[in-house]
């Protein structure tokens, strides 16, 4: 006999309504839950679990509390790991332990950073802070332009003459760059 032949005599196992589970097993489940299909109690497709007991304002605010203290956790430690990869003074050793015992033991050694490090942690951000407002200053100083005011009334005569502005516009720009 061929695997056609077999195949057809024998059709592929279907899946149940759950997932891999078969409609007899399920069946069986209901009986041995004291549920018969389609009786009082519901129908065949219900699907039998036992309901906890709900959650109420408190348990939800404490919840949301834990939440929030846990975030601001890992906002501490993605902070205090930046601190220690940033700081050039501490060597890579020490780099290497701090981390192991962040990873080793992570509340106490987080503490413990903040009581030792806490102080140079924050000036080497404001020394940070410092260098970024110093750069940007930089650069907006170096792409603004920063011609005369001769310069300035210059250009607005050329554009009178090429007809781009009018009398009053070229009078407007001159008592502009003259102020």
């Amino acid at each position: 006999m061929s695997y056609h032949a077999l195949w057809v005599m024998r059709p592929p196992r279907r899946r149940g309504w759950i997932g891999h589970v078969r409609p007899e097993s399920r069946r069986r489940r209901l009986q041995l839950l004291g549920r018969t299909p389609g009786g009082p109690e519901g129908s065949a497709h219900e699907i039998p679990y036992e309901k906890g007991p709900p959650m109420s304002f408190w348990d939800f605010f404490l919840l949301m509390i834990w939440t929030y203290v846990f975030i601001a956790y890992l906002f501490l430690l993605f902070h205090i790991i930046g601190d220690i990869f940033r700081d050039k003074d501490l060597g890579g050793v020490a780099k290497a332990a701090w981390l192991i015992g962040l990873i080793v033991f992570p509340f106490l050694l987080a503490l413990v950073y903040l009581i030792v490090r806490g102080r140079g942690m924050a000036e080497r951000q404001a020394a940070r802070v410092g260098q970024a407002r110093a750069d940007t200053d930089q650069y907006i100083k170096s792409v603004a332009s920063t011609s005369s005011p001769a310069d300035q009334i210059a250009s607005a005569k050329a554009l009178q003459d090429s007809g781009s502005i009018t009398q009053a516009e070229f009078d407007q720009l001159k008592a502009k760059a003259l102020a």
